[in-house]
């Protein structure tokens, strides 16, 4: 019987091959087959290693194939914020920051620290979840799982769309916040930063979206009475009742995952 480290190595090669040949199709018909081969592949390798895909269902081979063709530029920025991820380890214990229970089998990568634009906020670049923190805590637990894990499939559905959207609607939100705030939210006692980050984030629909999921809106830095009053879908507690949330996805060190 093969050793669990073998079988981690057999299974990063042929998702590293597959998902180069998947990626470089995709890529050639737009003239950068071999960047996007090699995207493919170390996604794959990565990936496969960490055996982050749940090949059971139907939900991993989705995962993997919208990874390695529609989404692929999203999961290139996954790969700059794994090797953020390597950068800041904590050298003294040669560790990263890697949280396994949170990504074996579950479609994505999880980090405490790596890439953190914003102190306190976790942040979603791909398959890559970023900033994760004390995931011990149930409520930030619970933002991996309902939160940030419907920012990975929202890259994968609109792929090279996404940015372009989501980092759109910040801009043009961040103008209207400024002239709202000019307008009326000014005199009603709100602060610029305030008005302006709710408009630009808060009030983003791709936002809006994670947060309802999350069951958590209106999230409490958002102005309030400004913008969204209601949640724009059911949380996935309620949604998907059978699907484990929080602290009930995460697989502590040394059991074993399916």
């Amino acid at each position: 019987m093969l050793n669990s480290n073998t079988r981690r190595l057999a299974e990063a090669a042929g998702v590293a091959a597959l998902g180069a040949v998947l990626a470089g199709a995709v890529g050639s018909a737009v003239g950068v087959g071999i960047p996007a081969a090699v995207v493919g592949g170390l996604n794959g390798a990565i990936s496969g290693y960490r055996r982050i895909y749940g090949w059971s269902c139907s939900d991993g081979l989705i995962a993997f194939t919208l990874d390695s063709t529609w989404a692929l530029p999203m999961t290139s920025a996954g790969l700059f914020a794994h090797a953020i991820g390597f950068i800041k380890r904590d050298s003294g214990k040669r560790d990263s920051g890697y949280v396994a229970g949170l990504s074996e089998r579950r479609n994505r990568h999880v980090y405490r620290r790596g890439f953190m634009p914003r102190k306190g906020f976790a942040t979603t670049l791909g398959n890559v979840i970023s900033g994760a923190g004390d995931v011990e805590q149930p409520r930030r637990a619970k933002l991996i799982t309902d939160h940030e894990d419907v920012h990975v499939w929202q890259a994968r559905w609109f792929g090279p769309l996404y940015p372009l959207l989501y980092v759109g609607w910040m801009a043009l939100g961040g103008a209207g916040g400024v002239l709202r705030w000019l307008v009326d939210r000014r005199r009603k006692g709100d602060s610029l930063f305030g008005t302006v980050e709710s408009a630009a984030y808060y009030l983003n629909p791709f936002e809006w979206w994670a947060y309802s999921r999350d069951g958590y809106w209106p999230p409490k830095g958002k102005v309030v009475g400004f913008g969204w009053q209601r949640s724009c879908c059911r949380p996935l507690t309620e949604a998907k009742p059978g699907r484990p949330s929080g602290l009930a996805q995460f697989v502590p060190p040394g059991r074993p995952v399916r």
